[in-house]
């Protein structure tokens, strides 16, 4: 198991260092504002304002400290609809650690607390709904060997760490298999900008955009499925 410890990101909120390969789970400029930059408003947010659905099905890569579920959470009474969240995890973090992180005091959102250590308390490989219309399901298991299925999902949170440091989760077979489990139209966002990400992403049938990135960072990438492979 690696050796994770946490750190305090610029704005106030934790994140992880892996020490093992000197990587951050998050920015350091700003875990909670990269997290809400990337995944909620270019990525939540951008799909409910294009597409009319009578619910959502989000998958996200790398659950890691849970904050992202937790702020999809926070976010989903306001799209009024049901929301199927799946959420990958090959080396979970130990439920210890988690209790340690700031999440739930930096958001403030009432009984931040109790959510928080539920999602990590919670069986893995199961859906459970966490909170009424939110239905999470935590698949143990590495993106290189889940099945993801075909044209099933809305909305991709890509949120594995960076190519210099995990290259093994941005080649054409990974990225292949997760595009084919996007439905048409579905988004695909990550903090990642590197050119040969996007060059992939548009031969695999992606409507690829650079968009301004968190603080601290220049760029960040969403993607269309455009046609309908």
């Amino acid at each position: 198991m690696s050796e994770l410890k946490i750190i305090t990101t610029s704005d106030g909120s934790h994140s992880l260092l892996n020490t093992d390969i000197n990587e951050t789970y998050h920015s350091t400029h700003g875990a909670v504002q990269e997290s809400i930059h990337v995944f909620i408003k270019n990525g939540l947010d951008f799909l409910l304002k294009q597409k009319q659905l009578s619910e959502i099905n989000i998958l996200e890569i790398g659950f890691g400290t849970g904050l992202n579920v937790l702020l999809s959470m926070q976010h989903a009474p306001l799209a009024g609809k049901r929301i199927n969240y799946t959420s990958l995890e090959g080396f979970p973090i130990d439920i210890e650690l988690a209790q340690q992180l700031n999440y739930p005091s930096v958001l403030t959102t009432p009984g931040a607390v109790a959510k928080f250590e539920g999602l990590h308390k919670m069986p893995w490989n199961k859906e459970v709904e966490v909170q009424p219309d939110f239905y999470l399901t935590k698949l143990k298991s590495k993106l290189e060997e889940a099945e993801l299925g075909s044209k099933k999902f809305d909305l991709v949170y890509y949120d594995a760490f960076a190519p210099s440091k995990q290259p093994e989760m941005w080649t054409m077979p990974i990225l292949g298999n997760v595009a084919e489990a996007m439905k048409h139209k579905g988004v695909f966002v990550t903090y990642c900008a590197k050119g040969q990400l996007k060059r992939d992403l548009k031969s695999l049938g992606l409507a690829v955009e650079t968009l301004e990135g968190p603080p601290g960072k220049k760029e960040m990438v969403r993607a269309v499925k455009s046609g309908r492979q």
